[in-house]
């Protein structure tokens, strides 16, 4: 049982124990730049659990995010809609490109992209839909893959936090043209920086080999398809070294038991908050989504009740944070997109705050937390 000084951060970068031996193995082949063998048995792992056409790992999300950019050939002028309730790679992939962002509130349940609001904010300048799937919990893809159909838009998914979560029994990841993934220490399955694209189109195929590697066609070049190879796309060096993939190779074997742990985690934070809190200040998870405790958060009545909370927790060793800051409103735009109100999104971005969240965290821990939470609220 903790005493008075306790210290419960909010995450701890997940590490297995077996990580070392497999990077032990990238040190004896001697390879340590992209597409070795542990980035190609990553890519193995992720194709067998989306389903896409072909995945690559590569050194960061916010790099698969800008790739799918150049695969949508997006340009200046084209318009993109996406959530302000995200964070700032999932916009500024697009505003390389020149694109002029277009905001889409958020549902109040989910915390993910309203659905029923994409429909009006299409013009014929609209090339793609960015959607979020806010804390591993799926958006409404059925409608959102119509929109889209109907539209001739492309759709890609930011499934930063979404591994191993699924949609009506269909993996998130596999519903966009393109979809990306997080390995940043902060998620689930992690090593330190890292990511994933993942193609479902197959017309993007080749461009995506192209484009991670420097724009050039080394691909073809390695395969013995062409005699030299050379530049044909504008790119960048978006790989993965072998030390960050041998690193994320036992981690992505595991992960659906490293969930399993977190979902034991984020079950018991919902049994014990809501007893004394309401539903709809707590996580909805639609009965159609399964998803992979990413996130456990609560609402606040406002921002002033947000800040006590979370310096009350503090002040017993407990660290709570709130999120992302609404895009639309962030001091980059100069003013910008001031009169654009999005009504959810901001009271949200006010009044969230998550909770301690990690692989191994204990009962007794757990315990701690929502019993601070309940001291606090009987203070009010």
């Amino acid at each position: 049982m903790y005493g008075k000084r306790v210290n419960i951060p909010f995450n701890k970068p997940l590490v297995l124990g077996s990580e070392n031996s497999f990077i032990e193995k990238v040190f004896e082949a001697n390879q340590f730049s992209g597409n070795g063998e542990f980035s190609k048995k990553c890519n193995i792992i992720l194709k067998e659990k989306t389903g896409c056409k072909k995945a690559i790992v590569t050194s960061s999300c916010t790099d698969a995010l800008e790739m799918t950019a150049l695969l949508a050939n997006i340009k200046a002028g084209d318009e993109v809609i996406m959530p302000s309730f995200t964070f700032v790679t999932t916009a500024s992939a697009f505003e390389l490109r020149k694109a002029s962002i277009v905001w889409c509130d958020i549902r109040p349940d989910t915390k993910n992209i309203d659905e029923t609001k994409i429909g009006s904010l299409i013009t014929p300048k609209t090339k793609a839909v960015v959607v979020v799937h806010y804390a591993g919990v799926a958006c409404e893809m059925d409608m959102i893959s119509e929109i889209c159909k109907e539209n001739n838009l492309i759709l890609i998914e930011d499934t930063a936090q979404g591994i191993d979560s699924y949609y009506k029994g269909k993996p998130l990841g596999s519903f966009g043209d393109l979809a990306t993934i997080s390995f940043h220490e902060t998620k689930n399955i992690q090593c330190g920086e890292g990511g994933a694209l993942l193609i479902n189109n197959p017309d993007f195929v080749q461009r995506a080999e192209f484009i991670r590697d420097k724009g050039t066609n080394r691909t073809l070049f390695n395969k013995g398809i062409v005699d030299k190879y050379t530049w044909v796309e504008l790119g960048s060096s978006f790989l993965m070294s072998e030390l960050q993939a041998g690193f994320l190779y036992p981690q992505l074997s595991e992960s659906e038991n490293v969930n399993r742990n977190r979902l034991q985690s984020w079950n018991k934070y919902y049994s014990e908050l809501s007893k004394f809190i309401s539903a709809e200040k707590l996580p909805v998870i639609p009965e159609n989504c399964r998803h992979n405790a990413h996130i456990f958060y609560m609402i606040c009545k406002d921002f002033e009740e947000r800040s006590r909370l979370i310096n009350f927790l503090k002040d017993n060793g407990v660290a709570a944070i709130f999120h992302y800051v609404p895009l639309h409103k962030a001091p980059y735009w100069n003013g910008k997109y001031d009169d654009l109100e999005l009504k959810n999104t901001e009271l949200i971005a006010q009044t969230l705050v998550r909770l301690p969240m990690f692989y191994g965290l204990k009962e007794e821990e757990i315990n701690f937390v929502c019993s601070k939470i309940e001291e606090f609220y009987k203070g009010l």
